[in-house]
């Protein structure tokens, strides 16, 4: 059996849609109180997720954006916490720099002190990353764990990171964990809620690095 529709898209070309798309996003967002150097941010985070309320629940440190493209442009690491942000992120844009995308979860050592200890390896991965990534970018969309035990090694002056972008999504932990962030001194891009992920999370990271080519 065939199947035929009258439906035709406006354009086929990728610029074109992306174009269009935020030209969508501009005339729909309505009223907000983004800075000119945020808006380009929540803009893809919108773009990526088809979602204004989770656009629009974002939260920025005033000095995040400044923060995030002074670490790329200074070649610092990228620490991600699953295979799925890595996956998405623009690593070739970040090669320019000299930085580049690292995600710890599934290292031999780190599986095996996570079951010594009986805990998350998203925990764990934390510990041994900040070790590595001092002034790098920290960007978790899945494990609120993850952020977490980031907050707390800050607190007690083991990690000092130069940006974190916690956007991870759940019902358990993932909307207290970024209450929490929002509460730092520390660079910080998040969000209110339960939403967010990978996708918004690669968004976030991917607009930064953009906006570390342009400005």
């Amino acid at each position: 059996m065939e199947f035929h529709t009258t439906f035709r898209p406006v354009t086929v070309q990728p610029e074109q849609i992306e174009a269009r798309s935020f030209q969508i996003i501009d005339e729909e967002i309505g009223e907000h109180s983004f800075t000119a150097e945020q808006y380009p941010i929540v803009q893809r985070v919108i773009h990526a997720s088809a979602d204004f309320e989770l656009g629009k629940s974002l939260l920025f440190h005033p000095d995040a954006v400044r923060a995030g493209i002074d670490a790329i442009r200074s070649g610092k690491l990228v620490v991600v916490d699953v295979q799925m942000v890595q996956a998405g992120v623009n690593q070739a844009r970040l090669a320019k720099f000299g930085s580049s995308v690292r995600v710890y979860i599934s290292d031999e050592d780190v599986i095996a002190e996570a079951k010594r200890l009986n805990t998350t390896r998203a925990i764990v991965a934390m510990r041994k990353a900040v070790k590595e990534a001092e002034g790098g970018i920290f960007a978790i969309g899945n494990a609120p764990t993850a952020l977490l035990e980031l907050i707390r090694l800050i607190k007690e002056g083991k990690a000092r990171p130069g940006l974190i972008i916690g956007l991870p999504v759940g019902f358990v932990s993932a909307a207290e964990s970024k209450e929490e962030l929002a509460k730092l001194d520390v660079p910080f891009i998040t969000n209110r809620g339960r939403k967010g992920g990978s996708t918004v999370t690669v968004a976030a990271l991917n607009a930064l690095s953009l906006l570390a080519e342009r400005v």
